[in-house]
């Protein structure tokens, strides 16, 4: 492969990629639309192209439901839980309805539980100020809890065929190649969005939208893209630079913070654990957990087995270490066989045979199996 273009880059990376766009045919979504047609993905809340040609439309609460929980979530992690879900409130009515404790115990597991609360108020906010019906505008969609600029773009574009600009991470990606945007994230993202924006047709928008996904997600990945393959490849300025994978450009991650706690695992002769409700707002709000101490930046302090809930022969099991977005957590963990049901005020004793229908999250069950290994195999 000739290297010179690339060496041109690395040198005067701001003169080489305007060099290569004067040179390139501006691109066109038309390529990427019969791309689409012939190699998009089948997934459970997507209306097919063919089908769409025969009327079919998407459901907006289905494509609500799987833009939320696809925030910050692989697709294969996802469709389970959009299954689960559906079976269990197959409209935003039914999941307005629902109690808050099943939702969020139904959500445990997919992380990021602030999403699942607003999942909640947002079904809420449809049912009872939209008559069930989902707004079709991005505005309006942006007035409901918990949906931001992404989401409203999306459930506009893919369930209505609006012409909102979508901008996810495989979005991105794309993008950032195809013009060979130098400027690191997140500060390039207003550039991203107004080039989405000027690309996104006025005809099939949302299938453009899910298109530029599906193409971030099987062609232009991260590592090696397959860039014989992308409908875009004679109008790629990063393909043009010899470089497509230096891009997205990102900013230097800063190191993250490490927290310390304790979390305490009782369990009484009738195999009951005790558990607690955490609340509502903050981190892992509204999520069922075992008694755990605070969460501190210091070594020692609150993670001894001296800030157990009450008295007991707590027995060390070791640390469990779980990863925020934003800090790691290192969790010392003690277990204790006790008599009776003390302690249960701020709490309740839960059969440990039960526990799989508890709206604990990742930490929480990393933490148990650390105490009883079988806890989540009975």
């Amino acid at each position: 492969m000739d290297r010179r273009g690339s060496d041109k880059y690395r040198s005067h990376p701001l003169h080489a990629a305007n060099d290569a766009q004067k040179t390139l045919e501006p691109p066109s979504s038309a390529p990427l639309l019969s791309w689409y047609d012939r190699h998009h993905r089948d997934l459970p809340w997507r209306v097919s192209p063919s089908m769409a040609a025969r009327g079919v439309r998407p459901d907006p609460y289905h494509i609500w439901l799987s833009e939320v929980m696809l925030q910050q979530t692989t697709v294969p992690a996802v469709k389970s839980y959009f299954a689960k879900f559906l079976e269990r409130w197959p409209t935003v009515k039914a999941l307005a309805e629902a109690p808050t404790d099943d939702v969020m115990a139904a959500w445990a597991g997919l992380g990021y539980y602030a999403r699942a609360r607003n999942l909640k108020k947002c079904a809420e906010a449809v049912a009872r100020d939209h008559g069930g019906q989902f707004p079709d505008t991005e505005e309006v969609l942006k007035a409901l809890p918990g949906i931001g600029d992404y989401t409203a773009a999306a459930v506009a574009a893919i369930a209505f065929d609006r012409p909102a600009a979508v901008m996810d991470g495989n979005v991105e990606r794309v993008i950032s190649r195809l013009y060979a945007i130098s400027t690191p994230l997140p500060a390039a993202k207003p550039m991203m969005k107004a080039k989405v924006a000027l690309l996104t047709p006025s005809e099939r928008p949302g299938d453009f939208a899910q298109a530029m996904m599906d193409l971030g997600a099987t062609i232009c990945t991260p590592k090696r893209p397959a860039c014989s393959l992308c409908p875009f490849r004679d109008n790629c300025v990063a393909l043009r630079l010899h470089d497509p994978e230096h891009f997205p450009v990102k900013a230097a991650k800063k190191d993250r913070p490490v927290r310390h706690g304790a979390a305490f695992i009782a369990v009484n002769e009738a195999g009951e654990m005790l558990l607690r409700r955490r609340i509502d707002s903050g981190l892992l709000g509204g999520m069922t957990e075992v008694p755990t101490t605070g969460w501190t930046a210091r070594i020692d302090g609150d993670a001894t087995a001296g800030a157990a809930p009450f008295a007991a022969d707590w027995q060390t099991c070791g640390i469990v270490v779980h990863v925020f977005t934003h800090f790691e957590l290192r969790l010392a963990i003690f277990r204790a066989a006790i008599v009776g049901r003390p302690c249960a005020d701020d709490g309740w004793w839960e059969p440990v045979t039960n526990l799989e229908a508890q709206a604990l999250p990742t930490v929480m069950k990393k933490a148990i199996a650390q105490a009883i290994p079988r806890a989540f195999n009975q």
